[in-house]
């Protein structure tokens, strides 16, 4: 399975932005994304992008404040978030998938690795 790294979390106020990062170990994969977990909450699909096509998908929460992208030729892939909110405060783990099966794309079952996480914290 392919390895994943995440960094660039952190805390920051509400209106704040970050910018994670997670780095895989190969490719090609089919699906990369983004899942977080708050406190006492189960974990969820964030955003996900379907590598061969380009599509992507987000969580309604986050829709219009979150942005996923990649770079190819660095095998790398980004979640650009503005204008946080408390509630988006949780731990964020990057997903790969390197099969077709990855489709519905904001579903845990759809990939076989997961990074580490990376912990972001938006206060009031």
């Amino acid at each position: 399975q392919v390895q994943l790294v995440e960094s660039g979390g952190g805390s920051v106020q509400a209106g704040g932005s970050l910018r994670l990062t997670c780095k895989a170990s190969e490719h090609p994969q089919y699906c990369m994304g983004w899942f977080r977990q708050a406190p006492g909450k189960e974990r969820e699909g964030v955003a996900a992008m379907y590598l061969g096509g380009g599509s992507e998908n987000y969580v309604d929460s986050v829709k219009g404040r979150f942005t996923i992208s990649r770079d190819s030729a660095d095998n790398t892939l980004y979640l650009q978030m503005n204008n946080l909110k408390p509630e988006d405060t949780g731990m964020y783990y990057c997903v790969a998938e390197s099969t077709l099966f990855c489709f519905p794309m904001l579903v845990e079952s759809a990939y076989k690795s997961w990074g580490q996480g990376t912990q972001v914290t938006v206060s009031s």
